[in-house]
């Protein structure tokens, strides 16, 4: 019996022994491949939390420091909206545009120095158009200077916890300190959600209309994502493409940050393809330990990743900017689950395409007027965005195209009044050309004696004229959408 009992214990402990040799090795090939994956996706940062709870639902590279660029606006609006709540400032006080925030570079509303703005109004163009002046603006008016302010933003951000973090500008313009990360986003924009909920509509504004200038919100999920109710863009070429995006569904609302990515399509799916698995839930959650809570994510110690040879360099088919339209891409639903996604790749969710998510325009809203000057209720609203029409109409040189015409993209953008300057516009030489036949024929009957020499000098010069149009419709088109290259 003893003997027996010895050699089951052998055979046992073989058995275990060869099983665990097979549990190392697929262990290791787990560790191998999260290391790639996490070395292939160290260009971009991926994080999703719930906003109630700030439960850590997915994060690669949260804590690796990062270029805000734009996302730094949501601090200027959070400290903005502290000195509202404290009663130092109300969205009514006018502000005055200076000259620092006149010579910011775009992208901007580009009002001369010494126009007046209310705190209101500077808020929506900021967060909507993600205007660089009107960031100055508010910093200036509220902090008394944009380094006054920038202290401001960086004693909220260490009271917040948000300790990767520091700021030295309020419009997220390429600065020497200016550093945040994903973690750090996510702490700012559920601070938001907590602190200001009468002030949430600031962060879903479908458009905004300054007279005949339209501007889209330039998050796209705005408006065509289910559920999208926030909050912020920003890209410059040593970010790439950010975005803070947050969504909510049956009383869960969650919050997506996706740092770095390659154009303002792929943030958009990559943002939703987060958001779509925190909804639904994702079947290898089971596979890996808990996260925990946000602002228990280790930060690590390390240089921000500069990617402007990526985004604007020369192997960019055109240049990258905040407002590009980009083709259609795909992207790995399952992209940055790491070893555990390599491994149990069987189980990963199909693709998204971004023409699934953008191919049609965005949901029909009205675009929110503003304008310069005291606050106006009414009537006095429409008065004043009528004439601020009227004033650009007659700053427009005759036969010019509209600046930013093509750029608005919501169906409720274009008024009626604009479209017959579009098509006049578009044609300006059409109709010579579609006279040159009458003309030819004409030729004819005129000189019976020669009608074939009476023929060719006349349809030489009838041929050159339509050649002239084409260059004319080039410059339109170069013209036609400014050079928001920041923002």
């Amino acid at each position: 019996m003893a003997f027996l009992a010895s050699f089951r214990l052998a055979i046992s402990r073989r058995v275990s022994t060869r099983r665990w040799r097979r549990l190392a090795v697929a262990g290791t090939a787990i560790a191998v491949a999260g290391l790639a994956m996490t070395g292939a996706a160290r260009a971009e940062a991926l994080l999703l939390v719930e906003a109630d709870t700030g439960k850590v639902l997915q994060a690669d590279n949260a804590t690796y420091p990062w270029y805000p660029a734009s996302l730094t606006k949501l601090m200027t609006a959070y400290v903005t909206l502290s000195n509202i709540h404290q009663g130092r400032i109300t969205p009514d006080t006018l502000l005055t545009v200076s000259p620092t925030a006149m010579a910011q570079a775009p992208a901007k509303m580009g009002f001369k120095a010494g126009t007046q703005v209310t705190v209101d109004n500077a808020l929506k163009m900021m967060l909507v158009k993600s205007a660089n002046d009107m960031a100055v603006v508010l910093a200036e008016g509220v902090g008394g200077s944009i380094d006054g302010f920038s202290a401001q933003m960086n004693a909220t951000a260490q009271r917040l916890g948000m300790t990767q973090t520091s700021y030295v500008n309020p419009n997220g313009l390429p600065a020497d300190g200016q550093i945040t990360s994903a973690r750090d986003l996510a702490i700012l924009t559920r601070a938001i959600i907590r602190d200001f909920p009468d002030y949430e509509s600031y962060f879903h504004i479908p458009a905004i209309k300054f007279g005949r200038r339209v501007t889209a919100n330039y998050n796209k999920l705005i408006g065509r994502y289910p559920g999208a109710d926030g909050m912020k863009t920003g890209f410059i070429c040593a970010s790439g493409f950010n975005l803070v995006a947050t969504a909510t569904r049956n009383n869960k609302r969650l919050i997506a940050v996706v740092l770095g990515a390659s154009s303002s399509s792929q943030r958009a799916v990559k943002a939703a393809q987060l958001l779509e698995r925190g909804f639904h839930g994702n079947k290898l959650a089971w596979l890996r330990p808990s996260l925990g809570l946000v602002n228990m994510l280790q930060p690590i110690d390390a240089a921000p990743p500069n990617l402007r040879d990526d985004i604007c360099g020369p192997k960019r088919k055109r240049p990258a900017a905040e407002d590009e339209d980009d083709e259609d891409v795909e992207v790995n639903a399952d992209n940055g689950e790491g070893g555990v996604a390599a491994y149990a790749a069987g189980l990963q969710a199909p693709t998204m395409k971004a023409s699934e998510l953008l191919a049609g325009a965005a949901a029909p809203a009205q675009p929110v007027i503003v304008y310069t000057g005291p606050t106006r209720t009414g009537a006095d609203v429409l008065a004043a965005d009528a004439a601020e029409s009227a004033r650009q109409d007659a700053a427009r040189p005759v036969g010019k195209k509209k600046k930013g015409a093509g750029r608005a993209k919501l169906a409720t953008a274009k008024s009626d009044a604009d479209k017959p300057d579009a098509k006049s516009d578009a044609k300006p030489a059409a109709k010579p050309a579609a006279n040159a036949k009458p003309t030819a024929a004409a030729a004819k009957p005129a000189s019976a004696a020669k009608p074939v020499a009476a023929a060719k000098p006349s349809a030489k010069p009838v041929a050159a004229t339509p050649a002239k149009p084409k260059p004319a419709a080039k410059d339109a088109k170069s013209t036609a959408k400014p050079a928001d290259q920041k923002s």
